[in-house]
Parts: C-alpha cells; structure tokens; sequence
C-alpha cells in the first residue's frame, strides 16, 4: 500500500499458549509511533515481572524506519526477530507484539524457541484483528432535514465514515471522507443539496478505518 494507506491492528489483544509446559503469552497493540511502542512495551513488563522473559518487537513510521526487536535472554535471534518477521510477514504498519514466557522446566531448543515465539505473535494477531487506514479529511457540515436523507446515503455509498450526528432545527453532522474525494467534495455536496455548502474543515490529517480479512 501506499503512504495514503496502510494496514495495522484494530486495537490491542492477547493470546496464549502451552509448548512443553512453559506458558507463552502474546500481546499485540496498534502503536502511534515508537514512544506508544516502548510504552506497550513497558506495561506488559510490569503487568509480569516474575516472567522469565519478556521478548518483543516493533515496526512503527511512516516508511517503517523504526524497528526494534529483543530476545530479552532467550538465544540469540531465537525471540525478538521471529515476532519482527511475523509483522513484517503481514504487511502490518505501526504495530507492536510482546510475548511473555514463563519457563516450565523443559528446554524448547532453538528451533522449539522460533516456532513457539511466532506462534503467540501470530496467535495475537489474530486475536487482534485487522483494519485498514485511509488519509482523510475530517468535516463538519449542517443541513436542513430535506436534504439529510440524500446527504446520508452519498456518505455512505462514497466511502465517508459518520463520526458524529445531532437532531435539533438541523442536522449537524461531522465525517471523514477519503482524501481522494475531498478535492470534489464542494462541487459533489452542492449537487446534492441544491446549493453551496457550508462545509467546516476540521482535521486535515484524519485516518478511516475499515475492517479487513486476514493476510
């Protein structure tokens, strides 16, 4: 996808598994930037001090230029990397993934360690869900009750999303169109309604999401 649009998680999950009788626990979370990731990061440790380990990774930024991961005293490349390449393997933007391990006394080996961290990745992950994200404009706009029938249905059939509505003399309404509509959005609202809109530009950088399957 383009810079205009990428694919991450539709909100935070967790996910666990049993290998040989040490628990492994991932977490997965939609991340703003690296801060929001070391933050994710942060909270995961303290909810589990007694673990054994604490691995993770990240991939955050608009061209994904920050990326981090940690084997947190697993073997080298045997953690942090396999939950990084489970991320990567997705196509997934501004995402982050901690799995927590408690040891059940049985060693996995290297190869036991790989399948077991990019299993609970891959486990949360699902858990998580996904959603794609669209550069948007954010609106605001009020019609009278004659034209609100017609506004609503070319929202909806355009691909807009309705963030808020309110019922008085008016309507008062504020959505988000895809910033490829939003350059025609005057001419294409004053067809509609007859007349020129008195259109209120509130957020330049908004983001749609919509819920996509699998990848």
């Amino acid at each position: 996808m383009n810079k205009q649009e990428f694919i991450t998680l539709a909100g935070p999950a967790a996910a666990e598994l049993i290998e040989k009788k040490s628990r492994f626990i991932g977490y997965a979370s939609p991340v703003a930037d690296e801060a929001a990731a070391m933050d994710f990061l942060q909270g995961i440790r303290s909810r589990h001090r007694d673990a054994t380990h604490n691995c993770y990774a990240y991939q955050a930024g608009e061209n994904d230029q920050f990326q981090r991961s940690s084997d947190d005293g697993e073997p080298s490349g045997t953690a942090g990397r396999p939950i990084l390449e489970v991320i990567r393997g997705r196509g997934l933007k501004n995402t982050a993934v901690v799995v927590t391990r408690y040891f059940g006394g049985i060693l996995l080996g290297t190869g036991g360690l790989v399948r077991a961290y990019s299993a609970a990745a891959k486990a949360a992950l699902a858990a998580a869900g996904l959603v794609s994200c669209e550069r948007a404009v954010l609106y605001a706009l009020a019609v009278d009750y004659t034209n609100w029938q017609r506004l609503e249905s070319f929202l909806q059939s355009s691909g807009c999303e309705l963030k808020n509505t309110s019922f008085s003399d008016r309507v008062d309404v504020q959505f988000a169109a895809p910033l490829v509509l939003a350059a025609g959005l005057p001419q294409r609202l004053a067809e509609i309604l007859g007349k020129e809109p008195q259109i209120m530009v509130l957020d330049e950088n908004a983001w749609l999401q919509k819920p996509v399957g699998e990848v």
